[in-house]
């Protein structure tokens, strides 16, 4: 006579570490991807506005207005980077350009947040020399209202 048969069980603990391990790999091989915004900079309201969900592939550039003198103020991500010229602003994107290129990272777009009150000749002057450092898409950030 053959002896009762068992209640066979698969022993998934070694498939647990696999997925431990496949998940610390990809949270160690990736790497946070984090627009910097000015929040002094009121971007203009717009009804058909998409939130956009991937920040990848983007130099961002702000064009604000200081209230106080009327100056209009062009910058990177950071407070410290202010743009004078077109030729800086264009030497700034080229570079960021070359590193997007360096990691793959594509497309490669300018993200453009210029503050509401801001003269139109100065966003083209930002999308003039960006387009001269080859980066032609834009996106031109809005503020989206649910109604």
């Amino acid at each position: 006579m053959a002896p009762p048969a068992e209640d066979l069980k698969p022993d998934i603990s070694s498939m647990i570490d696999l997925v431990f391990l496949l998940l610390i790999f990809f949270m160690v091989s990736s790497h946070m991807i984090v627009v910097q915004i000015d929040k002094n900079v009121k971007v203009p309201v717009a009804d058909t506005g998409e939130v956009q969900t991937n920040a990848q592939g983007r130099i961002l550039i702000n064009v604000d207005l200081n209230e106080d003198t009327g100056e209009v103020i062009i910058k990177g991500p950071t407070a410290s980077m202010v743009f004078n010229t077109s030729e800086q602003i264009t030497e700034y994107v080229d570079k960021e350009r070359e590193k997007m290129v360096e990691s793959r990272q594509s497309p490669i777009r300018l993200h453009l947040r210029a503050d509401r009150e801001v003269p139109t000749k100065y966003i083209k002057k930002v999308v003039t020399a960006a387009a001269a450092a080859q980066v032609n898409d834009v996106i031109f950030a809005t503020f989206k209202v649910n109604f």
